[in-house]
């Protein structure tokens, strides 16, 4: 038995760094050695806990949890305290929701005034965050220079983006082009009937085809992410 399980641990270790990998290029203040040491406390964890009756292959069931023990590893090595962290993030889920009652987005300021506890968290947030002018950001990559910026919720955005591009990508030709076109091109449908050379039934039709596979899909990595 502890041979197998050794033989598991040795054959899935790859994925460790992989991911950590991965963490690593979009939180470069985190240190790659501890994330892969985060990373194969995960997989231990994942070997031992591993049960076959539920019908998840082990490889799938060991990347949720070697990715979460590496997110907490990199929350742990966050200067700024959780509970300042937890102030910002609600603050800007109120912030998103008054935007969509209100039609505009509120100021940081505005959001300060109504959220008193946000003005000492920020500010705590940007005294403890290290700003290097040396680090680049990856190719292709865009960082708005928020220093209040959690680097779990970070990571986290953008493996959801990750996720996103996956799932357009799956989706057939057509739909994949009214995706891009309309979403990232910023077309309206009706401009679309002439190159798909479709009519605008078929247009909205094949528009609603994508939004719901693509939203089974997220689902779909959602649940599994949240069962891990």
């Amino acid at each position: 038995m502890n041979a197998a399980r050794e033989d598991h641990i040795r054959a899935l270790l790859p994925i460790v760094k992989y991911i950590a990998r991965r963490i690593h290029r979009m939180v470069p203040s985190s240190e790659l050695d501890d994330l892969i040491g985060d990373g194969c406390v995960g997989l231990i964890r994942a070997v031992d806990r591993f049960d076959p009756a539920r019908g998840v292959p082990l490889e799938q069931y060991a990347r949720r949890l070697i990715l979460g023990a590496v997110l907490n590893g990199v929350r742990r090595a966050d200067p700024v305290p959780e509970r300042m962290r937890r102030t910002l993030r609600v603050a800007d889920k109120a912030r998103y929701a008054l935007a969509q009652e209100l039609g505009t987005l509120p100021t940081p300021g505005a959001m300060e005034r109504v959220t008193p506890p946000l003005a000492p968290a920020r500010t705590e947030a940007y005294r403890r965050n290290a700003l290097s002018l040396d680090t680049k950001l990856p190719r292709s990559e865009r960082l708005l220079l928020d220093h209040s910026a959690d680097p779990q919720e970070i990571a986290i955005q953008r493996l959801e983006r990750e996720c996103m591009r996956r799932a357009i990508a799956a989706l057939p030709q057509r739909q994949r082009s009214i995706v891009m076109a309309h979403y990232f091109g910023e077309q309206p449908l009706r401009a679309l009937v002439g190159p798909l050379n479709v009519s605008p039934q078929r247009v909205s039709q094949l528009h609603l085809l994508a939004l719901r596979q693509l939203h089974a899909d997220l689902a779909a990595n959602a649940e599994m992410t949240a069962s891990a």
